[in-house]
């Protein structure tokens, strides 16, 4: 577990001493030549990410800031220096002690369930004033939604996407209703059920509830596709090679959660995820097939992957039915979202003027960047069935983000403040605390926002 790198203080652990441009001259005038000359050969100018050891009376690792010390500053230290325990000289606010806390804890993340045993992380010395139950929070949920993303598709499919909720209940006390295969039909959730027909592993409803019935209304919606090969309209190769985490929106919701039931905010919690394999079989659904959602409104299917949204509609009329005060929704929606905005901004898109003001003001307090994307109401015509009411994708190779988000908008009751992120969940090149792979973003800033919205 990342948070095995954080240990009780010790006095005997090696000292790294944070440096940043505009107090490194200071310090280097106050040591000997020796130190002074040593310091300069190396080239060390306290910028972000530069690391140098310094012969003082004790050994120190210099790390330098770039001015200003934040969640990775230390995060490259515990795969990278000798494996032994590190304490911090520096005096530090408590944001930024328990910052620093959560990204030496995220350097030593390493998903290695299919790998023989790596090299030991280095330890860190909590640092005085961090905020130890919401580093633990913070780590725990980033590391359960990358083990999930990162877990092969043939170790888990619905069956044990379900098993991570139930797991979840389990740990505290929560109630866990799962609904399964044709019982989905049963239940008028027929686009869920469509969509995962055609796997051998049979689609899945997670119902998770939680908290106080007299709190504010939560619920939180994560698209859980285990596997997407793109159904009948097959994905490319290059397409589907990391299709594995496209149930990167279940992890992000669950895992957010997680951090709400562990913190015991106030609320009362809900959480909806549509667990499926969109798969090629003789059972499959079919472009222009005609089904009918949850709220009696009939989808004409252009394009079998864009599977995501359809799921997601079935739940969301469920999840707004309860007429919650905050639904949030996650998902790795689509490609659009990417090409505009790339890896690490996930596109938002909302209902609600002052939540989403609140939102990406939380994202960038957090460090934690999003971006807000138009609900363009006017692109709905271009969404008009030519057989049924809507059709799931439009004619147009234009705004994909936007047109995904418009249709979703149809099955949510209208005055329920809704909130989608289109997230990547995923991480296409390592750097200090990010390593390649499946990746949480934004869960920081929507617990913030759950807190100071219905909280308060």
């Amino acid at each position: 577990m990342p948070l095995d790198a954080l240990i009780d203080p010790d006095s005997a652990a090696t000292p790294i001493l944070l440096l940043g441009p505009q107090n490194l001259a200071a310090w280097r005038e106050a040591q000997a030549p020796a130190v002074q000359a040593l310091v300069k050969a190396a080239g060390f100018t306290a910028a972000e990410g530069e690391a140098v050891w310094a012969p003082l009376a004790t050994p120190t690792l210099l790390v330098g800031t770039g001015g200003r010390a934040h969640r990775w500053t230390l995060a490259a230290i515990p795969l990278t220096q000798a494996a032994e325990d590190y304490r911090l000289l520096n005096t530090l606010e408590p944001g930024e002690a328990t910052e620093l806390a959560i990204g030496w804890a995220l350097g030593a993340y390493r998903f290695d369930t299919y790998r023989s045993r790596g090299r030991d992380a280095a330890r860190l010395c909590w640092p005085q004033g961090a905020d130890r139950g919401a580093v633990v929070r913070d780590v725990s949920a980033i590391a359960l939604a990358r083990d999930l993303i990162n877990t092969p598709a043939n170790d888990l499919g619905p069956a044990e996407l379900a098993d991570a909720a139930l797991d979840l209940a389990d740990r505290h006390g929560a109630d866990c209703r799962i609904v399964v295969g044709e019982a989905l039909l049963d239940e008028g959730y027929r686009l869920i059920h469509a969509v995962g027909r055609a796997s051998v592993r049979q689609p899945r409803l997670i119902d998770l509830r939680w908290g106080d019935p007299d709190a504010p209304k939560l619920t939180l919606v994560g698209k859980g596709v285990c596997f997407d090969s793109g159904g009948l309209d097959l994905k490319a190769p290059n397409f589907m090679l990391e299709m594995k985490k496209d149930m990167g929106g279940a992890a992000h919701a669950l895992a957010l959660a997680q951090m709400l039931i562990e913190a015991g905010l106030p609320v009362r919690g809900r959480l909806l995820i549509a667990a499926v394999e969109n798969a090629v079989g003789s059972d499959a659904f079919r472009p222009l097939d005609v089904i009918t959602a949850r709220n009696g409104v009939t989808v004409e299917i252009g394009n079998t992957d864009a599977e995501g949204r359809l799921i997601l509609a079935d739940v969301l009329v469920e999840a707004s039915s309860e007429r919650p005060d905050l639904l949030i929704d996650f998902a790795t929606l689509t490609g659009a979202a990417r090409i505009a905005l790339g890896a690490d901004l996930p596109a938002v898109f909302c209902n609600d003027e002052p939540l989403a003001a609140a939102f990406l003001r939380l994202t960038e307090a957090n460090d934690d960047p999003a971006w807000r994307m138009p609900l363009w109401r006017p692109y709905l015509a271009d969404l008009k069935g030519k057989v049924a009411d809507l059709r799931n994708i439009s004619g147009s190779t234009f705004a994909g983000a936007i047109y995904a988000a418009v249709f979703m908008e149809q099955f949510v009751r209208p005055g329920t403040p809704w909130l989608h992120i289109d997230t990547y969940a995923w991480n296409d090149k390592s750097r200090p605390g990010r390593p390649e792979g499946g990746e949480a973003r934004n869960l920081r800033s929507a617990f913030d926002l759950i807190a100071e919205r219905l909280c308060a």
